[in-house]
């Protein structure tokens, strides 16, 4: 009885955690269907949003703006963080790793007006005495990539501890050369960390606010600047329309991913069961 009570509360509680997390956004999916401009009433199912945000070139131009830096953060997130992973977990020891792990954790718990502000006075110092870089697109990117890198190098980081080292040690006493074992060794066994690495720092690029605000230019406004400019006015409800094609596209992501990961991770177990037979 007492087990059963124990298993009905847990439910209930997660139950609650999921609708409270998930009820929200499910709203705002509903309310983008609704005729009425107005999100205390109810007036019927229509389209009607959907068509004034094909006309919204705010809108669109900040959304493909955000897809674009987003895609860039992310690649560059994971490249950073996986060569900073690998100089963190393979080399134990080496002058300045200590300020190195540091600088590379900082950005989880420094708040993000800090990052932005430290950006925006670093940027604008190189751009008088050089001429370059112009608030835009690359200064967003710049500040993105840095606060994806360090997430990226959380994960990777994580990966990489529970990855035995003999597998790597095996392949360079057969012959094969340092650069030789990451290529065809380490990143295949990582292939999943590197994916949600990848994921998360796109995440975390296409809805920043913060950064974005102080590292835009003219002619740059990202989404997440457009909508949050746009809320102390009132809200359109075309904004529910563009946060719904946006959770419907990061959903198609994650579920693409989750199948590709699951792909690969039953293929690695059917090779390793492969191998131990033989």
């Amino acid at each position: 009885m007492i087990n059963r009570a124990g298993a009905v509360t847990s439910r209930s509680w997660l139950i609650g955690g999921y609708v409270f997390l998930y009820l929200p956004i499910v709203t705002l999916i509903v309310l983008s269907f609704n005729a009425s401009p107005l999100v205390t009433s109810w007036s019927g199912f229509s389209f009607k949003w959907y068509g004034e945000l094909l006309k919204d070139d705010a809108i669109i131009a900040g959304f493909m703006l955000s897809l674009k830096i987003a895609f860039l953060t992310a690649c560059a997130s994971v490249i950073l963080g996986t060569f900073a992973a690998v100089a963190l977990v393979r080399f134990k020891r080496f002058p300045g790793r200590t300020l190195f792990s540091g600088m590379v954790s900082s950005p989880l718990v420094m708040p993000e007006v800090i990052i932005g502000l430290s950006l925006l006075l670093m940027l604008v110092s190189v751009q008088r005495a050089t001429g370059f870089p112009d608030r835009g697109m690359l200064t967003i990117w710049i500040g993105h990539t840095l606060l994806g890198m360090a997430y990226a190098t959380v994960v990777v980081t994580s990966r990489l501890q529970e990855m035995s080292p003999q597998l790597e040690e095996a392949a360079l006493d057969l012959g094969a050369r340092p650069w030789q074992v990451f290529f065809l060794i380490t990143l295949p066994l990582i292939s999943q960390a590197l994916m949600s690495a990848w994921l998360l720092a796109f995440t975390l690029s296409l809805d920043d606010v913060v950064l974005s605000a102080f590292l835009s230019g003219p002619g740059s406004t990202t989404m997440p600047i457009v909508i949050f400019s746009r809320a102390r006015l009132g809200l359109n409800p075309t904004v529910n329309a563009v946060a719904t094609l946006t959770v419907l596209v990061v959903s198609m992501g994650v579920v693409a991913a989750s199948l590709w990961l699951a792909r690969l991770e039953r293929r690695r177990a059917q090779e390793m069961a492969a191998a131990f037979k033989a």
